[in-house]
């Protein structure tokens, strides 16, 4: 304890330590007029549209963000997992996976660069309508050709 006095009377001459910031230091009752620290006012407003307050005190937002993050460990399971055991499970297991990854990814850019009530329904309405098209185009491309699986095996291997 003596210390960190010692370091806050080193402070008051002028003279800073490198790793001691003053709000870390012991300070004494009573502070020169010039020594004291000015407060910073804010002056920028910050605007959050109603779309932001509209889920909160719900667990909706924390259960969204954990449902990502599993979802990215799971896509990260799942390459090692498809390159040894490729098949359909995984294949369309694969189309799922990036396919929600994709949809929920481009709904965060949506949700930061649209503004205005129409233009947020048409990017939804086009991300919907992109995710479900992704969806489709995979999942028949594992019906109808080698699957997602082997078409990576067979770029690698050329």
């Amino acid at each position: 304890m003596a210390s960190i006095v010692r370091l806050s009377s080193v402070c008051r001459r002028g003279v800073k330590p490198l790793f001691f910031q003053t709000t870390l230091l012991a300070r004494p009752l009573v502070v020169p007029h010039h020594y004291q620290e000015q407060p910073h006012q804010l002056t920028a407003k910050i605007h959050a549209s109603q779309a932001l307050y509209a889920g909160s005190g719900s667990k909706a937002a924390s259960m969204h963000w954990t449902a990502e993050r599993v979802l990215s460990i799971v896509l990260l399971a799942m390459g090692p997992v498809a390159y040894y055991q490729p098949g359909p499970v995984i294949d369309y297991s694969l189309a799922a996976a990036l396919t929600l990854h994709g949809h929920w990814g481009l709904g965060q850019v949506l949700t930061d660069y649209v503004h205005g009530e129409a233009k947020i329904k048409m990017a939804n309405a086009g991300l919907f309508l992109l995710s479900t098209v992704t969806f489709a185009g995979l999942c028949y491309f594992n019906y109808h050709d080698v699957g997602i699986c082997k078409a990576v095996a067979l770029l690698w291997s050329k």
